[in-house]
C-alpha cells in the first residue's frame, strides 16, 4: 500500500460573529466549505503557507494571531484498480486576522468562492471535519482583539 503524507496550514479568522470560509469540491463533485489554507511546498515555512493559501483563496492578507493546534488524521484512500493509499494528514491550525485585501475568488486553484458565514449557521453547512476541529479549538483559546469579536 502506498503511503503519502501532507502537512498543511488552515487560518481561523473570525470577525463580528462570522468564520472565513473558501469553498470547494467534496469527493462526489458537491461544493463543500472548508477554511481557507492548504499544502505546504517543499521547504515553506507553515507560517509562510498560510499566509500564501489564504491570499491565494480569499484575497485577503492576514497576520497570523497564534497557532491554535495541530490536528493529524490517517485515512485509507481509494488510489484506483482496487488499490488503496495510506494517507497521513497533519494540519496545523492558526488563528489570523485580516490586515487587508478584498474578498475574492480563487482563479484556477481548489476552491472558487470565499464567504463570511456566521458562527451559529456553519453547523448547518455542507462542510470538511477540520471546521469543526478548527472551531472547538479556537472556542478554547480565541485569539484578543478584532480577530474575536
Amino acid at each position: 500500500m502506498r503511503q503519502t503524507l501532507r502537512v498543511a496550514a488552515y487560518a481561523v479568522c473570525v470577525r463580528d460573529g462570522r468564520l472565513l470560509l473558501a469553498r470547494g469540491r467534496d469527493g462526489h463533485g458537491d461544493p463543500e466549505w472548508t477554511l481557507p489554507g492548504g499544502g505546504m511546498e517543499h521547504g515553506e515555512d507553515p507560517h509562510d503557507t498560510v499566509l500564501r493559501e489564504v491570499g491565494e483563496e480569499t484575497g485577503y492578507r492576514i497576520e497570523v494571531a497564534a497557532l491554535l493546534g495541530v490536528d493529524s488524521v490517517r485515512l485509507r484512500l481509494p488510489r484506483g484498480f482496487g488499490r488503496r493509499r495510506d494517507h497521513h494528514a497533519v494540519r496545523l491550525l492558526y488563528t489570523g486576522r485580516i490586515t487587508g485585501g478584498e474578498l475574492r475568488p480563487e482563479v484556477g486553484g481548489t476552491t472558487d468562492l470565499g464567504a463570511w458565514h456566521p458562527l451559529e449557521e456553519v453547523p448547518a453547512l455542507h462542510r470538511v471535519p477540520l471546521i469543526d476541529t478548527a472551531l472547538a479549538l479556537w472556542r478554547t483559546h480565541p485569539a484578543p482583539g478584532p480577530a474575536a469579536t
